[in-house]
């Protein structure tokens, strides 16, 4: 229970934190955005600050459920990892990557999505 209640705290200040620099900033990121790049680089931002916080959404769930359940709930951890990859994704700089830096994240990313797949298929009721 003190984990949920901590990690809600945490979320909640992310939440406020994220919605203080989305608000003040604004005016003056939208009026100094000349160029596609900052236009990409202000929205992979503020992609990445939503992910976040969704993160953090997805682990109380995963706590909760494990609270009450005292089971760990393989597909939610799965999601979790899913959009944390996909966080990373968002902020890679392609252009300076190696190639089997890419093929690295390409390989976690199949792992992880086939993982989930996998999983979802296989709780799913048959027709039958």
């Amino acid at each position: 229970v003190a984990a949920q209640i901590l990690l809600m705290a945490v979320i909640l200040a992310m939440v406020i934190q994220l919605w203080i620099m989305f608000s003040s900033d604004i005016l003056e990121r939208v009026s100094s955005i000349d160029t596609v790049p900052e236009l990409m680089k202000s929205v992979q931002t503020a992609f990445s600050g939503v992910l976040l916080i969704i993160l953090g959404l997805e682990l109380m769930e995963t706590l909760r459920v494990y609270f009450r359940s005292h089971r760990v709930r393989l597909e939610t951890i799965l999601a979790v990892a899913i959009i944390a990859v996909g966080r990373h994704v968002i902020n890679l700089d392609v252009e300076h990557m190696s190639g089997s830096a890419l093929m690295g994240v390409a390989a976690v990313v199949l792992s992880l999505t086939g993982g989930y797949f996998l999983v979802r298929f296989k709780s799913a009721p048959s027709a039958d």
